[in-house]
């Protein structure tokens, strides 16, 4: 279960690829210039800013935007009016404010913004980036909420919703199993205690027979006067608690909490599985991760496994530096990547100049071909160091995998393709359909050396 969201990484990158558009509206030129830099630099949002509400409405009724960041008090709408305007638009808001009373909080909370930050000193504009940033990574995040009561559902679910989550719904504890074993990545349960069918205890103590919390956060909800409910739930396997009626800004702090939780999590298990030079996963991941697929292929599936080594790596490094090595392995590495990203092949950097390559639904022929072609594009390559051209070849040994035979001995005959090929010349792939010549040519070789 875990390995599914392993290819989920969230980060700025991920942040930056969705083209979000941001409406600044803050009155302060020099307030304004900060923010609008720092928020481009850091999430790569396209900012508008406007200083007033009339110039706010404009923008408004020309661009959509994915959230807004706006001041209480501006030139032409100093009690806040804004936020009205913002709100009849539909775009989530987050209010920056210098003062922000309970009277106000309970005023803008009708309002539907998203959060507030008030403006008190040096961490502001840090604060300003990491709710921006929260914000338009949560779209990344799914959280289903099971409840049997319409009207309280809809209300958790228009909470999330505005926080930029995907949001599902689910009206009972059996209707949300068929949604957890549809759906492939749900990330944080929010189930209410009483229900019908299945209580939320039941419900949790379920969802924790296939999924921990390592991937799948769980928060119950309950009207309930038992005060023991809430230890009930959390031995039960959930990661958080809240009595009903909530505090809609609390209930937002523990939801955070959690998503914060699960992308620590994520974030460890993403440098775990990669080797820290070329951004590939490592030998363990590729030995984890090769397992779990070969146990998952379908009889009559077919796969194969490739070593290949770079030629002569030893000299590259004597010659023009370690440093001239390490940008030929990013560079073999980033070629690996884009050649078998399309067809979901899976490659890894196994320590030093060695690389292996999983090969999802390839037989000994298509396996040969495509290595052959990776093969051609790393001898095309060529990296300048300090005025000099570096010219990098590989050798390739690769296998189709044997149905009952071990993955550890299917690798270790890739290996010895590998050497063969490397003893007969380098640059080159050897399979097990060039394993007759392969041979001759290694005892030919062999010969020689006796004369």
């Amino acid at each position: 279960m875990a390995g599914r969201k392993d290819a989920r990484h969230v980060s700025v990158a991920t942040i930056k690829d969705d083209h979000n558009r941001i409406l600044l509206i803050e009155d302060s030129p020099a307030m304004t210039m900060l923010l609008r830099q720092r928020m481009e630099e850091e999430t790569g949002a396209d900012v508008v800013c406007c200083d007033s509400l009339a110039s706010a409405r404009v923008c408004l009724q020309t661009q959509q935007f994915t959230l807004a960041l706006t001041g209480l008090n501006l030139p032409d709408a100093p009690r806040g009016e804004i936020v009205g305007l913002l709100g009849d638009f539909g775009v989530p808001t987050i209010v920056f404010t210098a003062i922000f009373d309970p009277e106000a909080r309970e005023r803008y909370a009708e309002k539907k913004i998203i959060d507030y930050i008030v403006k008190d000193g040096k961490r502001t504009i840090e604060t300003v980036l990491q709710t921006v940033s929260r914000i338009l990574s949560n779209r990344a995040f799914t959280i289903l909420v099971v409840d049997d009561a319409r009207s309280a559902r809809s209300g958790l679910v228009e909470i999330l919703a505005r926080q930029n989550f995907r949001v599902l719904e689910a009206h009972s504890g059996k209707q949300a199993l068929e949604i957890l074993e549809a759906e492939e990545i749900i990330d944080l349960v929010v189930t209410d205690y009483h229900m019908p069918d299945m209580d939320g205890y039941e419900l949790t103590r379920r969802i924790r027979e296939t999924r921990s919390s390592e991937e799948m956060r769980i928060v119950g909800v309950s009207s309930s006067n038992d005060r023991w409910l809430s230890a009930s739930f959390l031995k039960a396997g959930a990661c958080d608690f809240i009595y009903r009626p909530f505090v809609p800004e609390e209930l937002q702090c523990r939801i955070d909490n959690n998503i914060e939780t699960l992308k620590q999590i994520q974030r460890l298990r993403y440098l775990a599985d990669r080797d820290y030079l070329t951004g590939l996963s490592n030998r363990r991941c590729f030995f984890e991760k090769t397992k779990q697929m070969e146990e998952a292929r379908l009889p009559g599936q077919c796969s194969s496994v490739a070593i290949l080594d770079i030629d002569h790596f030893k000299r590259i490094n004597d010659t023009y530096g370690h440093e001239a090595g390490d940008r030929v392995l990013k560079m073999v590495a980033d070629t690996l990547t884009e050649i078998c990203a399309p067809a979901k092949h899976f490659a890894a950097r196994l320590g030093g100049e060695e690389f292996a390559l999983y090969l999802r639904n390839t037989d000994a022929f298509q396996a040969h071909s495509f290595c052959e072609l990776i093969r051609q594009q790393i001898e095309e390559l060529v990296m300048e160091v300090n005025k000099h051209e570096i010219a990098v070849t590989i050798s390739i040994g690769v296998v189709e995998t044997e149905t009952g035979e071990s993955f550890d001995n299917n690798l270790n005959a890739a290996d010895q393709l590998l050497y063969l090929a490397k003893s007969n010349g380098r640059n080159r792939v050897y399979s097990t359909l060039t394993l007759p010549e392969a041979m001759a040519a290694a005892k030919s070789s062999a010969v020689a050396e006796l004369f």
